[in-house]
């Protein structure tokens, strides 16, 4: 298996990295080209997918290097419009090699299906009897995809709850399902569809909503990792991180954009293998609040050398059958790219590359500040969006950083400054 960390990857031209990847996932000249085209989506598949479709929007697609996940190598592709996402979070899997890169569990690929019951008079007994049914109301679920159950999946379980609101007390039962290698929303609303008029009749109430949910509880990753202290900056570094740990675990407006640095990564990662980012996304920060408070979805230590050691836990709704992952080809290729053999196995992945990125934005914090390594990169957008061309784009970008002025009028100005000095 080669490795993941490749020196200066991110100085070789575009067609020289794929060149790279190529080689790494073993992709034919068909998928290669797919990839670099920035056309791989053709309109008749995209008419497929989604309604009233006119086109398709392109966003850069990247690979993170450096990833070492349970002793395996990965390129991770990362699709994403904004700048830096990609180099911090390769950086930090970078030093992470150091004491093994990442390390992982999982609570396996289950989901809920929720299942509302309204009208009930003795909502507790009706409880009761949907319990007692439970064999039955499984028996009816599986009867909805013997395919998933002939791999080992399928509806395990019932969990029945009773909540209170402002339309009074509603009963909800729970199917809990195992998907597998799906991310499992199909199936698991087709079974809840199954069970409704077994469940209204035993509660003597009226079901209506039947849908999956997107708070995957029982589809938690987890991922830690091991910072070396020397090598992120030394104890004062360390110290630092844990002081800006501590402010968003504490504070839910700071909270939110901590959150969002972990989301870039993982999301990057969802866009470009084609997952259900909305899932994704609604998922973490419910769990983030699922203590009754909004805190971090990371947690920070000092361990007995003084290295920094960093875990996640999040729920992960992934899958690589059905959906985008196995329709649009750049996301099949995405896929081929990443070498994942299972959704638990992407999903722990993407954790790695969650917890990557909100370590590598608090040192930043920590350290020179977020600006100074995000503005370089985002001087090269506002050069280029003024029309700088080629080698210019550079030339107006590091003028900008050196002035500290990074903005679009600057950027017009120092193009025609730079265009007559060069002719």
């Amino acid at each position: 298996m080669p490795s993941s960390e490749i020196s200066n990857f991110y100085k070789l031209k575009p067609a020289d990295r794929l060149k790279i990847v190529k080689e790494f996932a073993n992709l034919d000249d068909k998928e290669a080209d797919t990839i670099g085209s920035l056309s791989g989506l053709k309109i008749d598949v995209a008419d497929r997918m989604i309604e009233n479709v006119i086109g398709a929007i392109p966003t850069p697609l990247a690979v993170a290097t450096n990833f070492l996940v349970n002793g395996k190598d990965y390129l991770v592709p990362m699709a994403i419009e904004e700048p830096s996402v990609v180099a911090a979070a390769s950086n930090a899997a970078k030093m992470a090699r150091k004491y093994g890169g990442f390390r992982t569990s999982n609570t396996g690929p289950i989901m809920i299906g929720q299942i509302q019951t309204i009208g009930v008079s003795d909502p507790y007994r009706a409880r009761n009897e949907i319990l007692a049914s439970r064999d039955i109301l499984l028996s009816k679920a599986n009867e909805q995809d013997p395919k998933l159950l002939s791999v080992g999946g399928g509806a395990k379980d019932i969990e029945v709850r009773v909540i209170e609101t402002e339309r009074g007390k509603m009963v909800i039962t729970h199917l809990v399902v195992d998907c597998r290698d799906a991310m499992g929303a199909n199936a698991v609303n087709t079974m809840a569809e199954a069970v409704a008029p077994l469940i209204e009749k035993i509660s003597r109430g009226k079901v209506y909503l039947r849908i999956i949910s997107n708070l995957a509880i029982k589809r938690l990753v987890r991922s830690s990792v091991v910072f070396d202290k020397e090598t992120i900056g030394g104890e004062e570094v360390v110290e630092a991180i844990m002081d800006a740990y501590a402010f968003a675990d504490a504070d839910p407006f700071r909270c939110a954009t901590h959150n969002k640095g972990i989301m870039n990564g993982v999301i990057a990662v969802a866009f470009a293998t084609g997952q259900d980012t909305r899932a994704l996304e609604s998922g973490a920060h419910a769990y983030a609040s699922f203590s009754g408070r909004y805190r971090s979805l990371t947690t920070y230590e000092v361990d007995e050398k003084g290295n920094l050691v960093g875990t996640i836990e999040m729920p992960f709704a992934v899958g690589l059958i059905g959906g985008a992952s196995a329709v649009h080809p750049v996301a099949k290729a995405a896929v081929k790219i990443l070498g994942v053999k299972s959704a638990i196995e992407l999903g722990e992945v993407m954790a790695s590359v969650g917890l990557a990125q909100n370590f590598a934005a608090l040192r930043a914090l920590a350290t020179e500040g977020i600006q100074k390594g995000h503005m370089k990169l985002h001087a090269r957008n506002v050069a280029a969006s003024a029309g700088a061309t080629g080698e210019l784009v550079d030339q107006v970008a590091r003028k900008m950083v050196e002035e500290r002025r990074i903005r679009f009028d600057r950027a017009q100005e120092l193009i025609k400054e730079l265009q007559t000095e060069n002719s």
